[in-house]
């Protein structure tokens, strides 16, 4: 399944892991209220996926300036995450898709990933105040991070009031009235 721009982002619910205890997050929480980044990355405590999250965190501020929240997605369990948010000091949720529904709702799931069956794919996704899929991207080659610089891009496009979606999408239209697939 591929997420086109302009699309209903599919919606979801998911633990962190808190000092407090587990905690749902769910897509609906943010809608009319801010934009969404969401990172799925392959595992917690690898170096690009570690490399990834800390350049995010000592980002954070840019994301927020934006009205933007930022959610780290992977397979591993809501506890293994708490660990690495903890050992990088990371200063956004990371939410446990143990279950690998939304990794596959949002059509970034790996069959097969050196031996493990169900790993997100590296990918990066901006979802509107609407629910609305404003940016997407997703990579086979675990190496490759996202284009941070056109992930805040497509957040100011959203923030300006002047721009709506559909106009967004006009922006990043190909020739030939095909959109980008990222």
């Amino acid at each position: 399944m591929t997420l086109e721009i302009g699309t209903d982002a599919p919606s979801f619910t998911l633990k962190t892991k808190t000092p407090e205890g587990l905690k749902d997050i769910s897509l609906a929480d943010f809608h009319g209220k801010s934009s969404v980044v969401i990172l799925f990355f392959p595992f917690a405590f690898t170096s690009v996926c570690t490399a990834e999250t800390c350049s995010v965190r000592d980002d954070l501020a840019s994301y927020q300036n934006l009205n933007a929240q930022v959610l780290g997605i992977s397979v591993d369990s809501p506890f293994a995450q708490e660990a690495m948010a903890l050992k990088e000091g990371l200063n956004f949720s990371l939410l446990s898709d143990f279950n690998k529904e939304v990794s596959k709702s949002y059509g970034v799931l790996y069959e097969d990933f050196i031996g493990f069956q169900g790993v997100s794919k590296r990918s990066a996704f901006v979802v509107s105040r609407e629910g609305k899929i404003a940016f997407a991207w997703s990579s086979d080659d675990p190496k490759q991070l996202p284009d941070f610089s056109a992930i805040k891009k497509a957040i100011q496009a959203l923030s300006d009031q002047d721009r709506s979606l559909l106009y967004l999408k006009d922006l990043i239209k190909l020739d030939e009235g095909k959109y980008i697939k990222i």
